[in-house]
């Protein structure tokens, strides 16, 4: 406990000061955009009306939605530049809202009374409309600043370190202080931020100026505390820390001797695994390793073919189904064979090799509850569809295997519930699901008593583990020789040991990876 508390305190600095200059950053542009056109908006009721529906629309879409889209909308760009974006967008309307409402509320008479005293109209909207109205608009500010703080959270999956990677990676693997240290800080920046943004609403309402410089003050030094660390490394001995994650020990020698290799992971225990793993051969090249984890599919494949990582691994049936948009049957072979041909051809993506083990969808079932049913196969659960639910992880049942499983094998009729893939296992142990789409290398498989049905008629594609890399690392031989090593390297069981040891043990993937990397050099 006390080693994993270390470890959530040394990720902090460079997370806080993630989430605070994303959160500000898209703030104080919501805020130079929001400002002008409720002013503009104001006087004008239709066109106000108009704008403030298209800010209501853009609010209405799911944060992480709006996130994602960011990514294809800005050709494919992860990290800073799509959250940015996203929160900006999400910022506008409290801001717009309170300030069209606080200029329309200010008293008529008071307007004619500034007008009959000769005012222009800059100078009522200066030195009458804006001081009446600003108490409401430092109140939609307030507002925004909760909403932006809370949906920062929800960059990591776009590649944008935050207090979002806590909750993410702490999801996956299991580890409930991560989550709290996560929901913790992110609720803790907001409150403050939120109660500091009140004395300024406070000092607007009473015309106190000393409040509001002294508020603007501690705004300063928070986020100067939040970001110094990011720019500033105070321990003597220790590497700057880049707006990632730098490995901590690096080999002093080697091949890749002063090259940085920028190294992506997706969202779940097994990904953080290989990724610890593939760190370790390449700090024992000589290279320094940058990390980018908790990736969606989509956005890890578009950071590797714009050369925003140099190496990550993905599955033969993931990139057969979602990159090449393929959903037919093939031979894991001559699927593997096709794929890296069509990377290569399309991306300039060199496939490096299968690490030896595959990770395919299978379905699965408490051995005590199949029995019961008499349920060994797929082609068994037609009979029982009406009364049964399975469960799976967030993207499965958009996916053409389940599709294509649910079509071949006439579960027209069955129910489906969408989970995180950490709660999945314990929802079929459980009872609470009949049925999960289970990761096939998971060690909790076997430590739950849960047995895969088998698949006659052949439905569901391979998914060997292979290693991916960029087009422009695909140019770096050092690199593809320091990797090469584990071509072929894993198997089946050793990788499903060394899930079980970060799910079921509570080992950090570091130790899981650590393990697994014994197995692979001896």
């Amino acid at each position: 406990m006390n080693e994993n508390l270390a470890e959530r305190f040394n990720e902090l600095p460079d997370l806080l000061s993630g989430h605070v200059l994303l959160s500000l950053s898209a703030i104080l542009v919501g805020l130079a955009i929001s400002l002008p056109l409720g002013v503009f908006a104001a006087p004008r009721k239709r066109f106000a009306a108009a704008v403030l529906n298209i800010a209501g629309v853009i609010q209405t879409i799911p944060g992480l939605a709006l996130l994602a889209l960011m990514v294809p909308l800005l050709g494919g760009t992860i990290g800073y530049a799509p959250a940015f974006m996203a929160l900006m967008l999400y910022s506008i309307l409290p801001i717009l809202r309170n300030t069209v409402v606080g200029l329309q509320g200010v008293e008529p008479g008071v307007v004619e009374a500034a007008r009959g005293l000769g005012l222009t109209q800059k100078q009522r909207l200066w030195q009458i409309e804006l001081p009446l109205a600003l108490p409401v608009i430092v109140a939609g500010v307030r507002t925004s600043i909760v909403w932006v703080v809370g949906a920062a959270t929800l960059a990591t999956p776009v590649g944008a370190p935050s207090l979002g990677n806590y909750i993410f990676a702490g999801l996956q693997t299991r580890n409930w202080l991560s989550v709290l240290f996560g929901c913790l800080f992110a609720a803790g920046l907001a409150v403050v931020l939120d109660q500091l943004i009140r004395l300024l609403e406070v000092a607007a309402r009473g015309r106190r100026k000393m409040l509001a410089v002294q508020v603007g003050v501690l705004l300063s030094a928070l986020v100067m505390a939040s970001v110094l660390p990011r720019f500033i490394d105070f321990t003597p001995s220790a590497q700057p820390q880049s707006s990632q994650h730098i490995a901590s020990v690096r080999a002093e020698e080697g091949p890749l001797d002063d090259e940085v290799v920028r190294l992506g992971a997706k969202a779940f225990t097994e990904q953080y695994i290989l990724a610890e793993l593939m760190e370790q051969v390449l700090l024992d090249a000589g290279a320094e390793v940058e990390r980018l984890d908790n990736l969606g599919s989509t956005i890890a494949f578009d950071a590797l073919r714009n050369n925003e990582i140099d190496a990550y691994i993905d599955y033969t049936g993931t990139i057969w189904a979602t990159v090449m948009a393929r959903n037919e049957p093939i031979n894991r072979h001559a699927m593997f064979v096709e794929m890296a041909g069509n990377l290569r051809e399309e991306y300039g993506i060199l496939t490096l090799g299968r690490m030896g083990f595959e990770n395919a969808y299978g379905f699965a079932m408490r051995a005590d509850r199949a029995e019961a049913l008499g349920i060994r196969s797929l082609a068994d659960l037609a009979a029982h569809a009406s009364d049964l639910e399975v469960g799976g992880d967030a993207e499965v049942f958009t996916r053409s295997e389940w599709i294509n499983t649910r079509n071949g094998y006439g579960l027209g009729a069955i129910s489906t519930r969408a989970m995180d893939a950490t709660f999945m296992y314990d929802a079929v142990r459980d009872g609470q699901v009949d049925v999960i789409s289970a990761y096939t290398t998971d060690g909790r498989i076997a430590a739950y008593d849960l047995v895969v049905l088998a698949d006659p008629r052949g439905i569901l594609p391979p998914y060997d583990a292979v290693i991916l890399l960029s087009p422009e690392a695909a140019e770096r031989p050092g690199l593809a020789d320091a990797l090469a090593g584990l071509v072929g390297s894993i198997s089946d069981d050793d990788m499903r040991e060394a899930n079980r040891l970060a799910d079921l043990e509570r080992q950090t993937p570091q130790q899981a990876a650590s393990w697994l990397y014994e197995q692979v050099t001896e």
